[in-house]
């Protein structure tokens, strides 16, 4: 069967792309195509197939300043020709949906998000623009958007990562849509020992959805340590603890140092609102409790008062509350092999399974 797998850009290795890894694993020869392929930021087992790029690539310095050049991405799928593949699976989190395969093929979408800065976060993403940017995202979303959901018709089957972002995309394109929870590296993280020491962790790309600065605010508030570890833009979370202290940014870490951070933390802070997010799968697997704000795919991946805790607002004062009951029951937060019966979901042997066999049930392969 010849698959093509269509992944909307290549440019760093984050959860989009460790699950193509395991795609392409059950599919070892397919083809990828993507618009924007940066070789050197993403893994060997990917580099080793075909890949296939848009016009996109071309443009200048593409592989950093590829979601300004969003807008030209849905034409440029035209360019990708499908035909004489019997299975197409699209990696949507950014224009991939709108292939068109050919007649007697079939049409998977995994839709790890609607795009977000064209539908529910628009404005947060509007408000953190430049003026500039701002006046072209109120000329192109409303195009864009008539497209996303135009080219919701162009798929056979949706699937995706979490409760959460199956409702969005039954919002947003009128679809349902079958939840196939990871993969995520589930036994990499279980083998970390458990090593306790005295700070919280944020763990992941820094974003200002991820609302990093209610973590760091909570912790300052009460005088807790935090570990701040991930890339991104800290300027302003650094100003934030100017005059006060107990916070540290680490920047980017390895899979490995990242282990071992949420070894040594108590828990690990996740204010944010994510579609999934394997970071507090990470967590759990290893052993690690996750005080998470309610609302989002933690709804799925966090197991309240077995693998961490929820709090019910998104605020500074609210995680605060959270942590200091924490720190109450944080004894009862100490079996592992509750831990691990919650997290075998979310493994990569899961997630495969989950696909093959509703393949399987739809008659592809």
């Amino acid at each position: 069967m010849r698959v093509a797998i269509v992944h909307y850009w290549l440019v760093s290795m984050r959860g989009g792309e460790k699950m193509l890894e395991c795609l392409l694993e059950m599919f070892p020869d397919a083809d990828i195509y993507t618009h924007v392929y940066s070789k050197k930021n993403v893994s060997a087992s990917i580099n080793r197939h075909r890949v296939y790029t848009s016009s996109v690539n071309r443009l200048p310095f593409a592989s950093k300043l590829y979601r300004l050049y969003m807008p030209l991405m849905p034409r440029a799928l035209l360019e990708f020709d499908l035909q004489g593949y019997e299975l197409v699976i699209s990696s949507e989190a950014g224009p991939a949906k709108g292939v068109v395969a050919g007649p007697d093929a079939f049409h998977v979408c995994y839709c790890h998000s609607p795009m977000r800065y064209i539908w529910d976060l628009y404005h947060e993403y509007s408000r953190g623009a430049s003026i500039f940017l701002r006046f072209f995202m109120k000329m192109l979303v409303p195009s864009l958007r008539v497209w996303d959901i135009t080219s919701a018709n162009l798929v056979d089957r949706f699937i995706t990562n979490s409760s959460y972002t199956a409702k969005r995309i039954k919002r947003y394109y009128g679809r349902d849509a079958d939840v196939v929870f990871g993969p995520a590296d589930v036994e990499r993280y279980e083998a970390v020992g458990r090593d306790v020491k005295d700070y919280y962790l944020v763990l992941g790309q820094i974003a200002e959805n991820k609302r990093i600065d209610i973590a760091v605010d909570a912790c300052l508030a009460l005088g807790r340590k935090l570990v701040v570890a991930g890339g991104g833009p800290v300027k302003a979370l650094r100003r934030r603890v100017a005059a006060g202290g107990g916070v540290t940014f680490t920047g980017r870490v390895s899979d490995g140092e990242a282990a071992r951070l949420l070894s040594g933390a108590r828990a690990l802070l996740f204010p944010g609102i994510e579609d999934m997010g394997l970071v507090p799968v990470e967590a759990a697997a290893a052993g690690c409790p996750v005080i998470a704000y309610r609302k989002g795919g933690v709804l799925d991946t966090v197991k309240e008062n077995v693998t961490g805790i929820f709090f019910d607002e998104q605020s500074a004062a609210a995680l605060a509350a959270a942590i200091q009951h924490f720190e109450t029951t944080e004894s009862l937060f100490t079996d592992r092999a509750a831990f691990s019966a919650h997290v075998r979901q979310f493994s990569k042997a899961a997630f495969k399974e989950r696909v093959w066999k509703l393949l399987a049930e739809l008659k592809r392969i």
